[in-house]
């Protein structure tokens, strides 16, 4: 995408894996919300471990508990597309928290191949 310069701006938004919103999982949400609006890219990461405001330590060893583990929603892009898009989608996060940093874009490509689900290039 050429919007991204060579500097531009990670959002990290670290929400549980348990939120939701308008019925679907609020990270699930906010990565279909970033491609609607033409966002370079999104990424998901799940958590093996962590806790939140209320002191809570959510993990995998805790079979209970590791129903709600953290996940992180990294984005990258130019701080105008960044910006704008918070303010879309600020409403829907209720708990969590979301920052923003200075990245440096060293590379963006892409193959121009298409791919299926399981990732073979047709």
């Amino acid at each position: 995408m050429n919007a991204i310069q060579e500097e531009g701006q990670l959002l990290r938004i670290i929400i549980g894996e348990s939120n939701k919103h308008e019925r679907m999982p609020l990270y699930e949400w906010i990565v279909r919300q970033a491609r609607s609006r033409g966002l370079a890219g999104a990424t998901v990461l799940r958590g093996i471990q962590g806790f939140g405001a209320n002191s809570l330590i959510h993990t995998t060893k805790i079979l209970r508990l590791s129903e709600d583990l953290p996940v992180v929603v990294e984005i990258i892009d130019s701080a105008e597309k960044i910006e704008a898009f918070l303010q879309a989608i600020d409403y829907a996060i209720t708990e969590g928290i979301v920052t923003v940093e200075k990245a440096w874009v060293r590379m963006y490509r892409a193959s121009g191949k298409k791919t299926t689900a399981g990732g073979d290039a047709s």
